[in-house]
């Protein structure tokens, strides 16, 4: 009788109730999401490339619908999801090495992907103001 199950005090199998809200748990969610929206989001630079090549009428139709306030607004928001996951990518790669594994670097390389996307792309998008690229 000495392989007698105990009831565990716990669930047995992981459940959204049981977890609470982490900063790991929101970035994984927010890599997954980011990546969701660059395969979509490919149409941007896709689109605005289509008009490059088909002369200057379309060129300046790209132009003029990116210049707009939404425009702006979803080009920011699809930068900062390529800074994101491009920054989850360097963490996903660094934990491939067996680093960064114990519970206190992974909290910090999650608060770290966040800081450092919004950091890179007001970095990016200050960088294009300062040098004149968006210019009606």
């Amino acid at each position: 009788m000495a392989d007698k199950k105990t009831r565990a005090d716990r669930p047995l199998s992981p459940h959204l109730q049981v977890y609470r809200l982490s900063m790991t748990f929101l970035m994984s969610g927010f890599h997954r999401a980011t990546g969701f929206a660059l395969y979509f989001g490919m149409a941007i630079p896709a689109a605005w490339l289509l008009a490059v090549a088909s002369g200057s009428d379309w060129f300046e139709l790209a132009n003029s619908l990116i210049n707009t306030l939404p425009g702006r607004f979803i080009l920011f928001g699809y930068s900062w999801g390529l800074i994101h996951h491009m920054l989850g990518g360097v963490r996903h790669l660094i934990w491939d090495t067996g680093r960064g594994l114990d519970l206190v670097s992974v909290e910090i390389f999650a608060r770290a992907t966040l800081i450092g996307s919004i950091a890179l792309t007001l970095a990016v998008w200050l960088a294009a103001f300062a040098l004149g690229g968006f210019q009606s």
